[in-house]
Formats: C-alpha cells, sequence, structure tokens
C-alpha cells in the first residue's frame, strides 16, 4: 500500500524564554526526529507515557504549529512549509477529534451548526437541500437521531458529544482522521462503543487514522501497527500481533506487563520501572530509556540506538539486538506470555 501520511525525521523544540522579553534560554525537545507513515485505510497507534510527545506529533501532523524540522508529506505533497493560505484546500484531508468532546465544542452552536460549518467552509454541498441531506447522512452515520441536531452540546452525555465531534470530523470528507485521545475521557462502556463506531467508519470510508493513545487495552482491538514513543522519540515500530507477542524494546515490554490481564489467574512478570522520566529539556545521552532499564550496559550510556529492523516488518532502537541471541533477553518469543492475542 502506498502512503498517505509520511513523516520523515520530525522535530519540534520548544524554546524556553527568561521573562516576558528575555531571550531564548534553552529548548523542550517535545519530538526529536521520529520518522513514520500511515497507508491510505491504515491505523496507526502511537503509545506512550503522558509527556512523550505523542500529542505534540499529532498537531505538527494537523499544522496546527511550524515545526522545527523534519518533513511532513501528504498524499505526495509536503505540507510541512506550505503558506497557510497554499493549504487551506488541503485541510479538508486531515481533520481531527480530540479528547474532551465538551471543551472541543462551540457552547453556542446548535449541532446543526456545528456540522454545517466544515460542509460550508469547504464548499461540499451544492444547495441547502444537500446541505440538509449529507448533515441527516452524518448523524446516521455517528448513529445519532436526526431530530437531535437541533440541540445544543449540553444536552448530550459526553460519548454523544464525541460522536458529534466524529461527525464533524467526518463533514469535510477526510482521508485522514488524527484521533487524540479521543476515548481516554470517557466510561468504560462508552469507550468500547466509540471503538467500533470508528473501526466501523474506517471500514465503510476507508479512512486513516492515527490514533494517539496511553491505553494499550483499546489500542491491541483496534490498530494495524503500533508506534512506540518515549521521551520525544520513537522506540519501536511493529505490527499489533507481533508487538503485543513479542516486543522488542525493554519499555514497551514492561509497557505491556501493566496492562490487565483478560484471563483471571493467567501469570505474568510486572516490570516496575524505577526512577522518573527524565527532563525533555535535558534529555539523557545515549538511549535514553537507559536510566530506567533493567537491560542497561555501557554502550548504552554513550551510544544512541537507531530505529532498525529486528524482523520482517519490525524495528526497535536497542543496542540488545547487536548481541548474540543467547544474550539477549528480548530475543525470541520472550514476551508471548505478556498478552493473550
Amino acid at each position: 500500500m502506498s502512503a498517505l501520511l509520511d513523516v520523515r525525521d520530525l522535530k519540534k523544540h520548544f524554546p524556553i524564554r527568561a521573562g516576558f522579553l528575555g531571550g531564548t534560554t534553552g529548548y523542550v525537545y517535545a519530538v526529536d526526529g521520529i520518522s513514520f507513515e500511515i497507508a491510505k485505510g491504515e491505523t496507526l497507534s502511537l503509545v506512550g507515557e503522558s509527556g512523550c510527545g505523542k500529542s505534540t506529533v499529532g498537531k505538527a501532523v494537523l499544522r496546527l504549529f511550524d515545526i522545527t524540522a523534519g518533513q511532513v508529506v501528504l498524499d505526495g505533497q509536503r505540507i510541512d512549509q506550505m503558506s497557510q493560505a497554499t493549504l487551506r484546500p488541503l485541510r479538508r484531508r486531515v481533520q481531527v477529534v480530540f479528547q474532551d468532546p465538551f471543551s472541543s465544542l462551540n457552547p453556542r452552536m446548535r449541532v446543526r451548526d456545528i456540522l454545517a460549518e466544515p460542509i460550508r467552509n469547504f464548499r461540499l454541498a451544492k444547495d441547502g437541500a444537500d446541505l440538509d441531506r449529507k448533515l441527516g447522512e452524518l448523524m446516521d452515520r455517528v448513529r445519532l437521531p436526526r431530530d437531535a441536531i437541533g440541540r445544543w452540546p449540553h444536552e448530550f452525555s459526553g460519548g454523544q458529544r464525541q460522536r458529534i465531534g466524529i461527525a464533524r470530523a467526518l463533514a469535510a470528507e477526510p482521508d485522514l482522521i488524527v484521533c487524540d485521545e479521543a476515548v481516554s475521557a470517557l466510561d468504560v462502556s462508552v469507550k468500547a462503543q466509540i471503538v467500533n463506531l470508528l473501526q466501523d467508519l474506517q471500514s465503510e470510508l476507508g479512512l486513516a487514522l492515527l490514533f494517539i493513545s496511553h491505553d494499550l487495552a483499546i489500542v491491541e482491538h483496534m490498530t494495524h501497527r503500533v508506534a512506540v514513543m518515549y521521551l520525544g522519540k520513537i522506540v519501536e515500530v511493529a505490527p499489533r500481533r507481533s508487538l503485543f507477542a513479542a516486543p522488542k524494546h525493554p519499555y514497551t515490554e514492561a509497557l505491556l506487563s501493566a496492562v490487565p490481564q483478560p484471563m483471571p489467574g493467567a501469570q505474568r512478570e510486572r516490570i516496575i520501572l524505577t526512577g522518573d522520566v527524565p527532563s525533555p529539556i535535558n534529555p539523557p545521552k545515549g538511549c535514553r530509556f537507559h536510566t530506567r532499564c533493567r537491560y542497561v550496559f555501557d554502550r548504552c550510556r554513550v551510544e544512541e540506538p537507531p530505529l532498525a529492523a529486528v524482523e520482517a516488518g519490525h524495528t526497535a532502537a536497542c543496542h540488545l539486538h547487536d548481541l548474540p541471541p543467547d544474550q539477549n533477553p528480548l530475543s525470541g518469543a520472550k514476551g508471548a506470555s505478556l498478552l493473550a492475542v
């Protein structure tokens, strides 16, 4: 499959300023050189602890701010250097569903106006009758009653508001939707409904999804591939089954060990990471995870590992894979007992 979105060596460094008029005293290295692709109709999940840079990546893809370095290529067109006027027609193709379904909806607009706004902005309706037809279809797609279109956002539950947010994203007829923690603010039962809805919409419309989340239990059920981030870097990328069965990075291994086991009584080693996440203002030299890694050795402290292939379609940034297999604790299918797949 050809890549719909191609992100190449993306960096976003936020300057730290001394006082209101002071100069730059340093930088927050929020995203520090990551690359990934998303194919048409594919879901790529971006996972990691809070503060690792996941949401910054989503905002960079959406061009909500200028990036420090790298490239963002949408369907063969580089968009990171486009002017706002040139970019405007392409904004229709990449939409977003935010984390908080209440604050992301204008409380002074009825649902009809919220959904009609992108249709009018991108001139996707021929006339009033065509607009009404499209609005009705949007309500049907997100499984809300058509007569609810005249209500205000505060008249809906959290799950219903998130359906409205999804409908608003669909109104622009996009190719890619960035889901930035789109289910993390919802109850467990509602999460499942929204995840099922996103999967159905993807199947019906051929959408690509960048699913940003810290909830690996949700990710396991709705993604094609997973990219794991730590402190501004991608440390592992793999197909879902490969990553959950046999992680190839110590950080991924620790994340998976914390996921609740679906089978009661199943035995699994719980890996407790020691220490705090280092500051993105002054990240460690060498491997950024070495300060918390239980397999750390001297090379990890001085040399940053590249993201390299360890198996077909499975890449990881870890020096362990340069060791002989009998000395590599992550070789083979050691991780297969971590989660039921």
